[in-house]
């Protein structure tokens, strides 16, 4: 509507055609911005093993859905990459914590991780355990 009456037919409204255009271009709009996001992440996930992905996964595991969502996919992703592995983090036998520790040693986790004195302590018991347990 324009302030002074409705545009007579057959003339050109400019606010109406702007209007329709951002409307019709809303979802690529929308489509645009998950595709830089996806972008983002991928390209985080590529530098230095994902260093810089890291707090912002953890800062979302924060959102309960968003942790439900990340620890399923985590969790498929372990079974279909080392299912020895998935099994240990489960149960958790000494067998299988020595299995753990290995892989996490292997793949470099241990040393990454950001840890509290407690969990240091708790992390040399279970490698006493397996030496123990050889």
């Amino acid at each position: 509507m324009r302030p002074d009456g409705p545009a007579p037919s057959g003339r050109y409204d400019p606010g109406v055609v702007t209007a329709s255009i951002w409307l019709y271009l809303l979802p690529l709009y929308v489509l645009g911005v998950l595709l830089i996001l996806l972008g983002v992440f991928a390209l985080l996930g590529r530098i230095k093993g994902g260093k810089y992905l890291r707090p912002i996964v953890q800062g979302m595991a924060k959102v309960p859905f968003l942790k439900r969502g990340i620890q399923k996919a985590s969790t498929a992703a372990l079974e279909r990459q080392n299912p020895d592995l998935a099994s240990a983090i489960g149960s958790l036998t000494p067998a299988e914590r020595r299995a753990y520790m290995d892989a996490a040693q292997e793949q470099g986790y241990t040393e990454q991780m950001p840890q509290n004195r407690q969990m240091r302590r708790k992390l040399e018991r279970m490698q006493r355990e397996g030496r123990r347990d050889r």
